[in-house]
């Protein structure tokens, strides 16, 4: 028995050290995408955490069925953790809309930080330029140097007339 804690130990070593390891390469490998494709600093910054995240995720799943945890338990764990949080977004529906807005705006939007934007509307025009991308809200800066946060959602749905940061200066 006492051989078998031993090798459940070095095991969790191995994958502790192999996830470190990926880790690493992967925040060297954001680096030098950075550096090749010209993305900003704070969009590597959110990938690697969420990779991270990932990582750590999967860490305590492998440590968990090393160490002899039973795989129907885990699932529902895992099962009944995502139920009360469908339940909670289901609650929060512009909450999972405005999350979701956020990866689509990380991920393929020509606006960037920096940029200068307008938000068309009927009554109120919003210009800013951008400050933040965060997963909720967007945060611009005016003219008058007031910060106003805007719903990621609404971003997509209204028509957005935006002014490039020049890249040459």
């Amino acid at each position: 028995m006492e051989f078998l804690n031993h090798f459940k130990i070095i095991e969790t070593f191995i994958v502790i050290i192999a996830a470190f390891t990926l880790r690493f390469l992967i925040t060297k490998s954001l680096g030098k995408i950075q550096l090749k494709f010209g993305f900003q600093q704070a969009r590597i910054m959110l990938t690697n955490k969420i990779i991270t995240i990932l990582i750590y995720v999967l860490i305590i799943v492998i440590v968990s069925f090393i160490w002899g945890v039973d795989e129907k338990q885990l699932l529902i764990y895992i099962s009944s953790f995502l139920t009360i949080l469908g339940i909670a977004f289901f609650a929060q529906w512009s909450i999972l809309s405005n999350i979701t807005a956020g990866l689509i705006l990380f991920v393929n939007y020509p606006v960037k930080i920096g940029d200068t934007i307008t938000i068309l509307e009927k009554d109120n025009e919003v210009s800013g330029e951008i400050r933040d991308i965060g997963a909720f809200f967007i945060t611009l800066k005016t003219a008058e140097n007031e910060l106003i946060t805007v719903p990621n959602s609404i971003i997509l749905q209204k028509n957005i007339k935006y002014y490039p940061q020049d890249t040459n200066s």
